[in-house]
């Protein structure tokens, strides 16, 4: 009867609450990323890496090598056999997203081809009722919804957001269609009065809200709360013949407004808490902001890398007890990483609190980028902090979700450098180039343009343009790592009042230059007292770098410390690793290199460490 009630009252709950806000309660809009033109020493690079290699490799191995769209021919035709395993539709939908953030800032007729090519392929394998998954379509219609982790609402979920993509970059409608028919479908089967279902992989929930934004029809907002709140009931089950559903695997085991903790798969925990994070900006009386809050500080302060990872464990790919994070064994797998990046971005457009992008920038620019090779042909699917030489990128994997998860982050990584708020425009990220964007306060819209040779110098320059009347202050995130720092504005030094890590520049008008001077010293980090695994060792870390040691820089590898007596310098080198910063130390005569993290294993084979033995009463 319990059960039955609850029903009732969120059944009824759903057809009204969801209509009372139709405004984002988030403090902060994003400028989305085909507002901002990138133009730096560092994520140009990305940007060139990911349309001449990142895209060709995945859509390589999407057409020849895996079988994954041969999987969408056969399911066209309705015959043939499927080939790999039961979630690899996704994999094409990501690369596909990624396809549509390409062309949605750099068009090339040969890639929309080929996109068209693809979609076409997509749409002829949906059933007439609204169903799609190859791999249920050629295994056995029978079987499909038997299986709560057979992720067949994550294929959806990803089939969805990247309709949602490629038509904003191209207007065209048809993969939007086939994801919209298909949500259409699984609301006929799912909801109030039906059937229960906890997705055993999240991501549809975040893509739903995706939906609701680009159609406007609020029944896709009304599913995906219905999703979240199907956890934490006892609903969740692997079919008669799946084994046992873990509760705390599936983040299945409380209601999510519950939740403190984070447990089980990190991807999976990442995409819930984005799904929790969207669906709370518009049906504000949740109580998801409050968990979400609690579950931050839980994963930031006790389980997260000094890399911006997650997920120590590769037997659950996940979590297992707070302060647990080896280096040799870390999984850290480059979707959660990604995952980070998203999450952190969504509670800073909460708070507007830079803590949440101090994490956001960690993530991006050492556990996301060392997943993709300097060539960008070759992935990490995991991220470890130590290496004995073995652990290498690899160009695909039979699970491969980290290639073609970075294919569609790169090329939207302008969605994290700016934010506008009723009261002022924020900076987050310090990536040059030029950004014009409208502030909804009047005037003119605002043009903003970064110059800075960021990460490896801390001086960034800050053109504002536009904008008259808008009355809104600048506020300048100042790095959580960053201890000294200069503000000035048209060449005079100011002492801006700091509110929640954000320099406020409080008047400003068209033409001003602000400059920020951060220094960037090299440090040592220590760890937490609690992580057994860093127990005297230290770590090396400049501006929002983490650097390692590679043996093939240090042939005395297995003698390498640390101590109160090391001394740093930092060494332009051009001609390494297509142009990187290098740290030199010295420490009682003996010489270390150390490069930054996300660029290890790009040359000789060789151990690696980020953690290093430190040595307090040693001396010179």
């Amino acid at each position: 009867m319990k059960h039955i009630f609850w029903l009732t009252v969120c059944a009824a709950l759903l057809t009204t609450a969801c209509r009372v806000t139709p405004e984002s309660s988030k403090m902060i809009r994003q400028v989305d990323f085909t507002d901002v033109a990138i133009d730096d020493g560092f994520w140009s690079v990305q940007l060139k890496k990911h349309k001449e290699a990142v895209l060709p490799a995945c859509i390589a191995q999407i057409e020849d090598s895996t079988g994954r769209m041969q999987n969408f021919i056969n399911a066209s035709a309705r015959k043939g056999q499927h080939s790999g395993i039961f979630f690899d539709d996704s994999d094409v939908y990501k690369a596909l997203e990624g396809m549509a953030y390409s062309l949605a800032v750099n068009p090339d007729p040969a890639l929309e081809a080929k996109a068209d090519e693809w979609i076409g392929h997509i749409a002829g394998a949906q059933l007439d009722d609204g169903y799609i998954n190859t791999y249920y379509t050629l295994t056995g219609l029978d079987r499909r919804w038997t299986d709560m982790d057979r992720h067949e609402m994550y294929c959806a979920g990803h089939l969805i957001e990247a309709g949602v993509a490629y038509y904003k970059a191209t207007g065209k409608r048809t993969l939007l269609d086939v994801g919209q028919r298909m949500a259409d479908y699984m609301m006929t089967v799912f909801g109030p009065d039906k059937r229960h279902w906890v997705p055993g992989h999240e991501e549809i929930e975040l893509a739903l809200v995706k939906l609701y934004g680009v159609t406007g029809q609020e029944k896709y907002l009304d599913f995906a709360y219905w999703l979240l709140e199907e956890r934490g009931h006892g609903y969740g089950s692997k079919g008669p013949d799946g084994g046992v559903w873990s509760t705390e695997y599936y983040q299945d085991a409380v209601p999510v407004k519950e939740l403190a903790d984070i447990s089980g798969h990190a991807v999976r925990c990442m995409y819930l808490y984005c799904g929790m994070a969207d669906v709370a900006a518009l049906v504000p009386w949740t109580g998801y902001v409050d968990a979400l809050h609690r579950l931050w500080d839980d994963v930031v302060l006790r389980n997260m890398y000094i890399t911006g990872g997650i997920g120590s464990s590769a037997h659950n790919e996940g979590f297992t007890e707070d302060y647990d994070l080896p280096n040799l064994e870390a999984y850290c797998e480059t979707c959660a990483s990604v995952g980070m990046v998203l999450w952190n971005h969504r509670m800073n457009q909460f708070t507007g609190d830079s803590k949440y992008a101090d994490v956001m920038e960690r993530a991006m620019y050492n556990g996301v980028i060392s997943g993709v090779s300097l060539k960008g042909d070759t992935f990490f699917y995991v991220n470890p902090l130590e290496s004995e030489g073995t652990h290498h990128r690899q160009r695909w994997y039979g699970t491969a979700c980290c290639p073609s998860q970075i294919s569609r982050f790169l090329p939207s990584v302008g969605n994290y450098v700016y934010g506008v708020s009723d009261d002022a425009v924020w900076v987050n990220l310090f990536i040059g180039g030029t950004a014009e964007f409208a502030t909804e306060g009047g005037g003119k819209p605002v043009r903003i343009t970064q110059e800075t040779d960021y990460p490896w110098d801390g001086k960034v320059t800050i053109t504002v343009e536009g904008g008259r009347n808008t009355g809104k202050e600048l506020r300048i995130r100042i790095p959580g790592w960053c201890r000294e720092w200069t503000v000035s504005v048209n060449g005079s030094a100011v002492n801006p009042r700091i509110e929640t890590g954000y320099a406020v520049i409080p008047r400003w008008k068209s033409g001003d230059e602000i400059v920020l001077d951060m220094d960037m010293p090299v440090e040592m980090v220590s760890a937490d007292p609690r992580v057994t695994a860093d127990a005297g060792k230290r770590a090396v870390r400049r501006g929002p770098l983490v650097y390692c040691a590679e043996e093939t820089d240090n042939p005395d590898f297995s003698s390498l410390s640390l101590s109160p007596d090391t001394e740093f310098s930092v060494e332009k080198a051009p001609d390494m690793l297509g142009g990187i910063d290098v740290i030199r130390a010295t420490d009682a005569g003996h010489g270390m290199t150390f490069i930054p993290y996300f660029l290890w294993d790009n040359r000789s084979p060789g151990r690696m460490l980020v953690w290093l033995p430190y040595r307090p009463d040693k001396q010179i």
